[in-house]
């Protein structure tokens, strides 16, 4: 990698120390960035499987106030990874490509 190139920090699927967001430096080639896209892959997964559970449990009205608010916690850290992954996705896309995805009618575009 030229030295004379910035690096991106790349935010990582997981948290440190007191929940602080981890970042990595460097040229997204090795162990720890390979690792972190397939942790990224299996929390969209584990969110798409718990989704399709939250919705057979909603449907069910024998299902008791704990389970639900157990599914609520779940969704709730589901939505968490989710949301970490596209904020770092959409860091990497840049600010020029950003503005060309938030064209009006666009859900989150305004």
């Amino acid at each position: 990698m030229d030295p004379t190139q910035r690096q991106q920090a790349r935010l990582l699927p997981w948290s440190g120390s007191g929940g602080k967001p981890c970042y990595l430096t460097g040229d997204g080639n090795g162990p720890v960035p390979r690792l972190a896209d397939e942790v990224e892959a299996t929390q969209l997964g584990m969110g798409a499987e718990l989704l399709g559970h939250a919705r057979a449990m909603l449907n069910d009205r024998r299902v008791s106030n704990g389970e639900l608010r157990y599914l609520g916690e779940r969704l709730t850290e589901a939505l968490c990874d989710v949301l970490r992954i596209a904020q770092r996705r959409g860091a990497a896309r840049g600010p020029a490509q950003e503005a060309q995805g938030d064209r009006p009618g666009r859900r989150g575009g305004g």
